[in-house]
Order: C-alpha cells, then structure tokens, then sequence
C-alpha cells in the first residue's frame, strides 16, 4: 500500500512538473494598451503590464527594443525613447514566455477626458446630432472609452475599455466635447489624435481626485487623512473621495499623455474657495500620475436657470466660477467660458461643438505654441479707480474687445454700437448698482451716477448672466470675474 502511495505521488510529481511551464503566469498588458491605439509622441512612453515573477520581458516597437524584468509583484515596465509622430499603423511586441502583438499602433497626442455629465454627454445626442455622427469618419482619431461608473476603495491595476477607429459606430456613443476637442487638435496638428474617455454623470470633484493629491493641499488634510485610512474592505460609492479615481482613472496610468479636459462643477455648485483648493488636488494628483507636465484646460459652468435682476449677484453658481477662474493661476492650465451658450431650462446644453473649440482654442496656444490663436475671451487682468468710474484691463483681447451676440453654432456677430450690459459697480458702502460700462481700447471703463467714489466691480456674476455681452474680436466671450472679495 505504501509503495502504491509512493507511485501515486510520483505520478502527480511528474505531471505538475510536464504541466509547469502551460501554469506559468502569461505575460500581459495594461488594459489602456489594444490594437488601434495611440501612443503619445515627443515625450518618454512607459509600456508595462504583469508576467511571472523575475521573468524577462522584451518590447519592440518601431527601432526600439527595450527589455525589463518582472518584480517580485509580477509587474514590468519599460520606457521607450521620445517617437516621432507617425500616422503608418506599426506593430507594438511584447515577449515573453508568450507573444502578444498589436497591430495598427499610431504616434501623436493623447488627451484624457473626463468630469460629469456633460463631458459624458454623447455625440448622438448633440446639436446636429445626425450629421455630426455621420461626418464623424476620422481614421486618424483613435478613441478609447472606460465603460461602466465603478468605484474602488484602493487603486485597481485594470479596468475595461477597447481602442476603436473613430467612425460613426464608436464616435456616436463618445464624448461629444472630447470628440469635438479632439477633432480640431486633428485637424490643425496634422497628427494622429488619441482620447481616453473617463466619466461619469452626477459626480462631484472629490471622488475623481487620487490620494496624493489630496496631500498636496494643505486646505484638505481631512480628506487626505480620510482616503488614507481607506482599506480592502472600506464601502465607497460614487460621491467618496478617490473612489472613482482608484477604479477609473489609476489603471491608466502611467499611460502617457500630453493633456487632460476637464467638464465637472456642478455637483459641486454650492461651492466657492473650496472648490478652488479641490482643483488644485485633482491637477496635483494627475500630473503626478501621468506627466508633471500635464496640460490641464476645464470648462467654466454654463448660465443656467431663471436670471436675475439683483446688481450683486452671487447667486447659484457664481462663486464656483469665481473659483474655477481664480484656479487659472496654476502653471499650464486654462479655461473655456460658456456663459453665452447655456440653456435657462437645461443642465445639459446640446451646444457641444463650441465647448469642445474653446477647449481647443486653449491647446492650440498653450500646448503646441501657436500664438496666432488667441487661447480665450478676456480675462480680468486688474482694475484702477479713475475719479468717478474704474477702468479694467483684460488679458486675451486679440483683436480688440466689442459687444457680441452669439447665437446657436454661428459664430459670434459684433453689435456695432451695442452696449456693454451686465456691469455692476459698488463704493466702499458694498451696495451694487448697475453700470454703464464702455470699450476704451482694449479696457472697459465702469461707472454710474449713483457710485460718486467706486472701489469693486462685478461682472456677469449670477447664475445666469443674461445679456453678458463682453467678447473679444475672435468672438470669444469674457468670463465672469468680480475686483472684490466681499
């Protein structure tokens, strides 16, 4: 019997021993790498995934051939050397104890987006819906979109998503401001254009923000202490801070990136200052994550709702505007302002195409150094008191500051002898009245009878500022702003 026991196991020894190599781990890759896909150009590409413990791995890609080891973890990375833009689909190697080949691999840029609803908002369901997802045929446009709204209570290593040619079928259900972004970047560029979609409807600030960079804000060491102490077994849901970020944003990194646009604030539209400093975590931790020299452009809150008549303003959505303005003061970063193509009666303005164009406008400028375009509206500089009135100057004038009147996708028509409307101006009493504010060059200067000796202005700082009507000659819209802190 004994002896019969010792054959046995000898067998199973054998066996196991016949079958070791088929149990080895696999090598595999990230789930952000596919075919299709694009990898960004001009910057250092790390490339990595899971196989064996102290297993081998080699990468080719183009002349390249790069080898790590796997740790002790099982996970490798290599970096490949700056490439060169390319739109001739190559082929991406990984070996290994197996082989994993992708085909038809693009060099260009690769912008991430993501926010809430109307980042999410498709392209099947925006203005000119229909021609748009028609003409939507862009062979050098390369989409990838994480599906599901998934939370994690620690960072995940994977998530779901597939690289896809954009063409009607996979433009349709994608991001219309990311598609109509990425559209223009293609179509000036003259490269390949990669967009990583990542969002999700309802969603507030904090859970899209990565632990380090809540640490990063002094302002939000609560925060930083609570997504700390998270554990395996802490119960997180869509609104806990890092939540969403460790389900759909870790897994991938660090993918890399030129840019990130940015469409959130209204879960968080009851906010002012805070949401200043929550903005600087979610570009903190990104840039730690992707590329410290990450781009950063967000959209600033559309008008929505009933418009008021009260000079001071303040209402509804003004201060996280105000918030979202004051956070252009980190490095690399800008703003599209969307106070003239809001819907009163709707969150979700269908207006996707000028989102996505002034987002583009800021990325042409600021990130690929064309300065033939000017990057936005007038931008509240400073202010100096005259005598009876004050006199603001703007950044971003371009041509020339004017009256304008947007309406639906026409471009922005100048009101000759229009009138400046929505300025409202205070003396040291802090009581508002509305002003007569006129172009003096590229300045406004604000004044009115009832305010003998001004000290602060407002402008277009409600809720919905109907009849703002400051652009600059590009036809691009003044954001709100206020010279006071009151």
């Amino acid at each position: 019997m004994a002896r019969r026991i010792r054959l046995v196991s000898l067998s199973w020894l054998i066996a196991c021993v016949a079958l070791a190599p088929s149990l080895r781990a696999e090598v595999k890759l990230a789930s952000i790498f596919g075919d299709g896909m694009v990898l960004q150009c001009d910057l250092k590409v790390p490339v990595w995934g899971w196989a064996e413990p102290g297993e081998e791995v080699t990468v080719a890609f183009g002349d390249q051939t790069k080898k790590a080891k796997a740790d002790e973890n099982g996970r490798w990375q290599i970096e490949l050397d700056a490439l060169k833009a390319s739109d001739k689909g190559r082929k991406l190697a990984v070996n290994a104890a197996n082989a994993i080949e992708l085909q038809d691999v693009l060099v260009g840029e690769v912008w991430i987006c993501s926010g809430q609803s109307n980042m999410e908002w498709s392209l099947n369901a925006s203005l000119n819906a229909k021609e748009e997802v028609a003409a939507a045929k862009h062979p050098q446009i390369r989409l990838f979109n994480v599906p599901g709204h998934t939370t994690s209570p620690l960072p995940r290593d994977t998530c779901d998503g597939r690289w896809q040619t954009c063409e009607p079928n996979s433009a349709a259900g994608f991001s219309a401001v990311g598609y109509f972004f990425g559209r223009r970047l293609q179509q000036e560029l003259k490269v390949p254009v990669g967009l990583v979609g990542s969002n999700w409807g309802g969603t507030r600030i904090e859970p899209w923000t990565s632990p380090a960079g809540f640490r990063s804000v002094e302002q939000l060491k609560a925060t930083a202490d609570e997504v700390d102490a998270y554990t395996a077994d802490t119960k997180v849901g869509g609104s806990s801070p890092s939540a969403i970020y460790n389900a759909m944003i870790h897994p991938l990194a660090p993918f890399a990136m030129r840019g990130a646009i940015w469409y959130q604030g209204e879960s968080n539209g009851g906010e002012g200052e805070s949401y200043y400093h929550k903005k600087r975590a979610l570009v903190n931790g990104w840039r730690k994550l992707f590329n410290p020299n990450l781009a950063f452009y967000w959209v600033q809150l559309a008008d929505f709702q009933a418009a008021t008549d009260d000079p001071a303003g303040g209402d509804g959505w003004a201060n996280i505007r105000e918030a979202q303005r004051k956070a252009l003061d980190i490095d690399h970063t800008g703003m599209a302002v969307i106070i003239d193509i809001g819907e009163a009666n709707d969150i979700h303005p269908r207006n996707k195409q000028d989102v996505g164009g002034r987002l583009a406008q800021w990325a042409l400028n600021g990130t690929y150094g064309k300065k033939d375009i000017v990057a936005s509206g007038p931008l509240f500089k400073s202010h100096k008191v005259d005598g009876d009135a004050i006199r603001l100057s703007f950044d971003n004038t371009g041509g020339g500051l004017m009256v304008g009147k947007k309406q639906g996708l026409q471009p922005t028509a100048e009101v000759k002898g229009g009138k400046l409307a929505r300025f409202a101006i205070a003396g040291a009493d802090k009581k508002w009245h509305w002003a007569e504010a006129t172009i003096d060059g590229k300045d406004v200067v604000v004044k009115s009878p009832d305010v003998s000796n001004p000290v602060a202005v407002r402008y277009a700082f409600s809720m919905n500022p109907a009849g703002a009507n400051l652009y600059n000659k590009e036809g691009l819209p003044a954001s709100p702003f206020r010279t006071d802190d009151w």
